[in-house]
């Protein structure tokens, strides 16, 4: 009768570190699961990026408009009989005087 408990009591340990360190285990499943989280979560980024990319292209593609405003602000094009004004402001650095008056 001990022999027969010994066996199953091995048995049970054998099924149970198989559960706990083997390949289908509780620590592998949370694992891969945390890896599935993160990677969803990359995937939902790059997803809202390639729609914003996909609407500059198909902007690109069909309008004139966004082609100007890339060529005025990226090139600094005018278009012709345009005049151009720049305005440089001087930023002066006014420091406060210790001498009192």
């Amino acid at each position: 009768m001990k022999a027969l408990g010994l066996i199953l009591f091995v048995l049970i340990v054998l099924l149970q570190y198989s559960l706990w360190q083997g390949k289908g285990s509780w620590n592998r499943v949370w694992e891969v699961g945390q890896k599935l989280a993160s990677q969803s979560e990359a995937n939902q980024k790059n997803e809202i990026r390639n729609g914003v990319l996909e609407a500059e292209v198909q902007d690109l593609k069909k309008g004139l408009v966004a082609i100007e405003e890339r060529a005025r602000n990226e090139l600094g094009m005018i278009k012709q009989d345009e005049i151009f004004f720049q305005v440089e402001v001087k930023k002066q650095n006014i420091m406060p005087s210790d001498k009192t008056e």
